[in-house]
């Protein structure tokens, strides 16, 4: 990401003059300007798109591949990870044919819109109506970049505990949609669903929120109808 320099004025305890210091400062403007880039690339080429963010392990490769499979367009899907290929692998569909681009950022804990242009080039696109981005597991980073997708899908699962919104307001905050995910194991895992649609209604009120299990298919036909929806519109 460019780069620009400013100057910080700090005072340390104790000492008489102030110092001057140099920072780098990465401008996330740079990263607004190749989404709006992206997303007006999208609207000409009538593609849908949606980023979907999680912590690891919760279950977004087994959302994204019962989904893409069931949703009835032609799709296609960017998948961040910091390192192999195993979730784009699972993602080229039950014919294995799907379109599908990876990026390993090598440590870089969200994909940014240069990444996605990247990914793009070597992505066939011709007939696709929905791309899906599975961005690198994490509910911290990813917040702040904006990939030019339509909207955002935020998912947690059962086993991580009803406060996953309050602990990570901002990504909650700013979710297009909700997906509660695993709840086959909720009894299992002690998951209070009360608690945990009440803690989503304070940190992001009014948002659709979809209680299912990816791996069993319950709860799967709200969300298609959702997702169904937003290409249609």
């Amino acid at each position: 990401m460019p780069q620009k320099e400013m100057e910080l004025s700090l005072v340390f305890p104790g000492a008489e003059e102030r110092r001057v210091v140099a920072v780098n400062v990465g401008v996330m403007s740079y990263n607004d300007e190749r989404a709006a880039l992206l997303r007006r690339r999208y609207r000409e080429a009538e593609i849908v798109v949606f980023n979907v963010m999680s912590s690891p392990g919760a279950g977004k490769t087994e959302l994204l591949a019962r989904t893409l499979d069931a949703v009835g367009a032609p799709s296609a899907v960017i998948v961040g990870d910091l390192a192999t290929d195993n979730d784009a692998r699972r993602l080229r569909g039950v014919q294995g044919n799907r379109p599908v681009a990876q990026i390993m950022t090598g440590g870089v804990c969200h994909l940014e819109a240069a990444m996605i242009e990247r990914a793009l080039a070597a992505l066939p696109l011709e007939g696709v109506r929905l791309l899906a981005i599975e961005n690198v597991g994490n509910l911290v980073c990813p917040a702040g970049f904006d990939l030019g997708e339509d909207f955002r899908v935020v998912l947690f699962s059962v086993t991580e505990g009803e406060d996953k919104p309050l602990k990570y307001p901002k990504m909650f905050k700013h979710a297009d949609a909700v997906v509660v995910n695993k709840m086959d194991l909720a009894a299992a895992a002690g998951f209070d669903r009360s608690a945990a649609g009440e803690n989503l209604r304070l940190v992001a009120p009014g948002v659709p929120v979809f209680w299912l299990s990816a791996r069993s298919g319950a709860g799967m036909a709200s969300w298609l109808e959702f997702l169904r929806r937003r290409i249609h519109a």
